[in-house]
C-alpha cells in the first residue's frame, strides 16, 4: 500500500506540473457547463422588431406599447415609409415588422374587422413563427380586453407574411450552420492534428533543418485541406440546391469568395493550435471541446445569440463562424451583395490575418 500511495502521489505530482493539462481537466468543464446552461434555451429575448404605425392613433399607441412592454420583443426603429421594410431586413438584425394600417381606428367605430400585417423574416423559421404567435397572443389579449369594455364585437386580425422562407423550410437554416461547422470542424482539426503528428514523430525536425524555408513548409501543409475544403463546399452546396431545395439567391461567385475566406481563417486556427500543442491527443481535444462546442453554441443557428447574457454575446464575437453564418445567409438566403455583407467580411479578414501572425510567431522554427 505504500507503493502504491507513492504512485499515487507522483501522478499527482505530473497532473500538476503540467499547466495545459490542469487547463483541460478544470477549465474545460467550467466553460461547457456555463455554455450550456445559458446558450441552451428556446426561449426568446429581445428580438429587434420595428413598427410601421399609418393609424398613428390611440389604438396602434396601446398595441404597440404592450408590444414595447413584452420582454421578447426590443422596438428599435419606427418606419415611415413602405420601402423602409425591405431595407431594414437587408441592413439589420430586425426580425419583424409590425405594420398598422390607416384605417384601423376607423373600422373600431364602423365595429368591422381590421388586419394589422405581420411581416417576420422567416430565414430563420423556428424564430419567425415564435415572434408571430407572440404577436398575435398581444392582440388578441389587448382585443379580449377591448370587447369587454366596449361590448363591440371587434376582430384584429393579425395577417403573417413570411419573407426569404415563406414555405419555413427547416433547410434554409440548417444549411448555412452546417457549412460553417463543417468548414472549421475540417479546416481547423485536420491542420493541427497533422502537423502535431509531424512533431510526435520527430519528422518535424527532418523538415526544420532542411533547405527550404520553415515558414513555407508548415504553410505547404495547409494547402490540401484549403483545397479539399473547397471541394467539400462545392459538394454542401450542389446538395444543398438538388437535394434540399435550398435556392443561391445571391451571386455564387461572392459566396465562393467568402467561404474561401473563412477557410482560410479556420486553417489559421489550426495553425495556431498547432504552435502550442505537442500531442495529436491535445490538439484534438482542443479542437473538439475548445473551439467547436463554443462555435456550435455560439453561431447563432441553433440558439438565438439575443437570448444570451451579455457577457456571452461578447464572446460570440470572437467566434469565425459566427460571422461567416451571418455571411452565408445574407448571399445566398437573402440574395444580399458586398454591400450588406463588408463589415462581416473585414471582421473575418482581421482574424485570419491577426491568427495566421499569431501562430506563425508562436510556431519553433529551430530545435531545442
Amino acid at each position: 500500500m505504500k507503493q502504491f500511495l507513492s504512485f499515487v502521489k507522483k501522478e499527482f505530482y505530473h497532473v500538476f506540473r503540467d499547466k495545459k493539462t490542469l487547463l483541460l481537466l478544470f477549465g474545460l468543464p467550467i466553460v461547457q457547463i456555463v455554455l450550456f446552461g445559458f446558450a441552451l434555451t428556446n426561449e426568446i429575448k429581445n428580438a429587434e422588431i420595428a413598427i410601421f404605425d399609418l393609424a398613428h392613433d390611440p389604438m396602434s399607441h396601446q398595441i404597440t406599447e404592450r408590444i414595447k412592454a413584452n420582454s421578447t420583443f426590443l422596438v428599435r426603429q419606427y418606419l415611415t415609409h413602405p420601402g423602409d421594410i425591405e431595407q431594414i431586413f437587408k441592413s439589420s438584425n430586425t426580425k419583424l415588422v409590425v405594420v398598422f394600417p390607416s384605417e384601423l381606428q376607423t373600422n373600431w367605430a364602423r365595429g368591422t374587422q381590421t388586419q394589422i400585417q405581420v411581416i417576420a423574416d422567416a430565414s430563420d423559421p423556428n424564430t419567425a413563427q415564435t415572434l408571430s404567435s407572440y404577436i398575435n397572443l398581444i392582440v388578441m389579449q389587448y382585443q379580449s380586453e377591448l370587447t369587454r369594455r366596449t361590448n363591440i364585437p371587434y376582430q384584429i386580425v393579425p395577417e403573417v407574411r413570411m419573407i426569404y422562407n415563406p414555405e419555413l423550410k427547416g433547410a434554409t437554416n440548417f444549411v448555412p450552420g452546417v457549412m460553417s461547422l463543417v468548414l472549421l470542424l475540417i479546416c481547423m482539426m485536420m491542420t493541427s492534428v497533422s502537423i502535431v503528428k509531424e512533431k510526435e514523430s520527430g519528422t518535424m525536425e527532418v523538415l526544420l533543418v532542411s533547405p527550404f524555408n520553415p515558414f513555407l513548409v508548415i504553410i505547404s501543409k495547409t494547402v490540401p485541406y484549403l483545397l479539399i475544403s473547397i471541394l467539400n463546399l462545392i459538394v454542401i452546396l450542389l446538395l444543398s440546391v438538388y437535394l434540399l431545395g435550398v435556392d443561391i439567391n445571391g451571386n455564387v461567385f461572392l459566396l465562393m469568395a467568402e467561404s474561401t475566406l473563412f477557410i482560410i481563417t479556420a486553417l489559421s486556427m489550426g495553425l495556431l493550435i498547432s504552435s502550442v500543442t505537442e500531442s495529436q491527443q491535445t490538439a484534438m481535444l482542443i479542437s473538439l471541446l475548445g473551439m467547436l462546442v463554443p462555435a456550435i453554441l455560439l453561431t447563432g443557428f441553433m440558439f438565438p445569440i439575443e437570448n444570451m447574457p451579455i457577457a456571452l454575446q461578447w464572446i460570440s464575437n470572437i467566434i469565425p463562424s459566427k460571422w461567416y453564418y451571418i455571411i452565408v445567409k445574407s448571399v445566398m438566403i437573402k440574395g444580399l451583395g458586398f454591400a450588406s455583407i463588408w463589415k462581416e467580411t473585414l471582421i473575418l479578414m482581421g482574424m485570419t490575418l491577426f491568427l495566421l501572425a499569431l501562430s506563425l510567431k508562436k510556431f519553433k522554427t529551430h530545435l531545442e
